[in-house]
């Protein structure tokens, strides 16, 4: 998902986008890139990754609604 002129994201993984990161199965959100990895933090925060562009889509609106509920309901279910 590059674009191979200038190794930037291709259109759609966008700052803010929520993606799936296929190589490591997971859900984050995008905050940037910095030559050629996108750079991924999870829904619920924490600590940044940097994802191959090659390996990320962006969520369908179905699939995004599933992956927010789950982090709505996970933070739910800690300790107040």
């Amino acid at each position: 998902m590059t674009d191979a002129a200038d190794g930037n994201p291709a259109p759609g993984v966008t700052i803010g986008k929520v993606v799936h990161d296929a190589a490591r199965d997971i859900v984050g959100r995008v905050m940037g890139h910095e030559g050629p990895h996108i750079q991924l933090r999870p829904l619920a925060g924490g600590r940044e990754w940097d994802a191959d562009p090659d390996r990320v889509r962006v969520l369908t609106p179905d699939e995004l609604l599933s992956a927010l509920l789950a982090e709505v309901n996970a933070r739910s279910r800690q300790p107040k």
